[in-house]
Parts: C-alpha cells; structure tokens; sequence
C-alpha cells in the first residue's frame, strides 16, 4: 500500500504540475501576475514568496490552482498598503487577469490543457519507444461468433469500425467493449485488397459484455519518426476514449455510479501494479507511465468542458466576450464560478463516496 500511495502521489503530482504550469508559463508571457502556484488541496505543508507569487505544496495530492491578480476581482494589496480597505492593484510584477486583452486571457485559460496533452505526447514517445505499437492486425478467429460468420481471417488488418478510422488495436477494442448490441461495420484491408462486414456482436453472459469474436494485435517496432507517428496516434487514442464515454454518459448508457475519484484512482493503481509486478519493475514502471498518459488527457478533457468553474466554463465567458465586444459583468461571472464550484466539490463528494462504497462492497 505505501508503494500505491508514493506511485498515485508522483503520477498525479506529475500531470497536475503540468497542467498549473501551461497557466503559469503563459501567464508569465502574457504578462499576468500570478498570486499563487499551489499543487494539492487542504492544509500547506511548506510555501515561500519569489518574484511576487506564492508556491505552495499542500497536503492532499489531488489538485492544484494557479491564481492570477485580478481574476474573479481577487487583487493582491501592498504590503504598505494594510490599512485600506479596499483591495488594492499592484503591477510592479505584471498586470490583472482581466486587464489583459482577452486572447492572451483565452491562451493562458486554454495552456492547462493543453500541457497536459503535451506531457501526454511525451509520456507516450517513453511508452511506444520501449514498447512498441500493437497495430489492430488479427490474430486469431473465435468459432461461433460474428467475426467468424463476417468472413474475417488471420492476418487481415483492421481500417475502419463504424466508418472511423483506427489505427491501433485499443481502439478497435475500446469500441467492442463499449458496444451494447448494435450492428458494428468493418472495414479491413486483406493484402492489398479493401473488404467491408457488418456483424451483430454476440453477448457473453459471463462477462455481461459483446463480443466480435476475434483477437487482435501485432506488436512493431517504433524508431525515428514512427516513434513520433505512434506516439501522436497513442493520444489520439486516449483523447477518444473519454470523448466517447462522456457522449455515453449523456446518452445514458453509463451513469454517475461509474465514474471514479482519487480514491478509485488509487486503488486502480494498486491493482494494476499487482497485476503487472511478475513481469518486473520495468512492466510496472512503463504501465504507470501509460496510466500517467491516459490521467493526463482525462484531465486536459474534463478541464476543457463549458461548466462553471472548469477551464472550459471560463473559456465560453470569454468567447461571449469575443462575440459581444465586452466582458460579461466580473460580478456574474464570480457567482456562476462559485456555484459550480460548490457544484463541483459536491460531485467529487459523491465520487469519494461511490469509491469508499465499491472498495467495501468488493472487500
């Protein structure tokens, strides 16, 4: 368990930097002070002051903040200036938030995310150029089952399922599994011939899931600029993955018992570092590096939604902004921030609850 909690510390210690730190750096450029680097939540556990911002390191490793002067009307007063009331501005180490103009604001609100799938990228050149690719190539055809009936073989290789394009096995895989009965088209390349198959995935009773009815993967080698290739196509295929499940969860094919916190974060780690350690620290390291890509562009995705609060809520109010030719009243904007905010921290609430919930039901 102390191995669990020192991994889940330093893999989401590493993707919350990254993301503070795409507001932090463009923030800089822009010319913005910044009052505040905290990484964590709840009680500081050491801070110091340099260049006119505050870097905390707080206690619990499941969230960070990047504070800006003049954002939400939060000033930072003089340190001679203690008597007045009134917040006072001080630009001696760059300008407020919202006294910039509203692109560099747009760019700095965005560069969270956005660093996040830029470690993403480079977690993955780790993964594939260790690893290698797993290209969605068939390997064998399980008898009785659609794939069979398709007229699909050994050796073809996979191009196209429900007419988008795949290039890797996990994401064949990922839209078998997230498949509940409907007919799924194949496309797929034999030789140098294009073949296409509609098949009607069969349900497993003990699995409670659909299946094809095939395995697929073929492990290459990546060098050069296939390593590059790859390793773009490795993100391309986690940025999907939580596209497709939020579009589930509106449709309401997943509900909110099936999301999953810090806690179920932990306790994944766990499980997969058991899993995994018979095959050395190696295996291990390279899977939590892998787990690091696919935490990172979940939360570059999450950040990015239009609710009040996230990154994508502050980036809509300025769009508006951009389309009106005005700031939408700071006042406002703060309310709105502030009850998705206790929106948001109710959620996580409930979140931590379902994990606590699943770990007791399971034990």
């Amino acid at each position: 368990m102390v191995v669990t909690i020192i991994v889940f510390i330093l893999v989401f210690g590493v993707v919350v930097i990254s993301h503070e730190l795409g507001h932090f750096l463009i923030a800089k450029l822009n010319g913005i002070r910044v009052l505040e680097f905290a990484i964590g939540m709840g009680p500081s556990l050491v801070k110091f002051t340099k260049g006119g911002t505050r870097y905390v390191l707080k206690l619990l490793p499941i969230g960070g903040a990047c504070m800006f002067e003049g954002e939400d009307g939060v000033y930072q007063k003089k340190e001679e200036d203690e008597q007045v009331k009134a917040p006072a501005k001080d630009e001696t180490y760059g300008k407020a938030f919202n006294e910039v103009n509203v692109w560099a604001r747009i760019a700095t609100v965005f560069a969270g995310p956005f660093f996040n799938i830029i470690l993403a990228f480079l977690l993955s050149l780790i993964v594939v150029g260790f690893s290698g690719e797993i290209l969605p190539v068939v390997h064998s055809i399980t008898e009785g089952y659609p794939a069979q009936e398709a007229g699909l073989l050994p050796g073809d290789v996979i191009t196209h399922v429900d007419g988008e394009r795949v290039f890797l096995q996990g994401e064949v895989t990922i839209a078998s599994a997230m498949n509940k009965g409907e007919p799924m088209e194949i496309a797929y390349r034999r030789g140098n011939e294009k073949h296409t198959a509609t098949v009607l995935p069969k349900f497993s009773s003990d699995d409670n899931r659909y299946y094809i009815g095939f395995t697929i993967g073929e492990t290459i080698e990546c060098k050069g600029f296939d390593l590059i290739k790859y390793s773009a196509l490795e993100v391309r295929y986690w940025l999907k993955a939580p596209v497709k499940s939020l579009i589930m969860l509106v449709q309401g094919q997943l509900s909110a018992n099936d999301l999953s916190g810090p806690v179920g974060i932990a306790v994944t780690i766990d499980e997969t570092i058991d899993t995994v350690k018979p095959y050395g620290i190696s295996s291990v390291v390279l899977t939590m590096i892998n787990f690091a890509v696919l935490l990172s562009v979940n939360l570059g995705v999450m950040n990015l939604l239009p609710l009040p609060a996230l990154d994508g809520g502050r980036l809509l109010f300025m769009l508006v902004e951009v389309v009106r030719g005005k700031p939408v009243p700071p006042e406002k904007e703060g309310v709105v921030h502030f009850v998705g905010f206790v929106l948001l921290m109710m959620l996580m609430v409930f979140v931590l609850y379902n994990d606590i919930a699943r770990i007791f039901a399971q034990g």
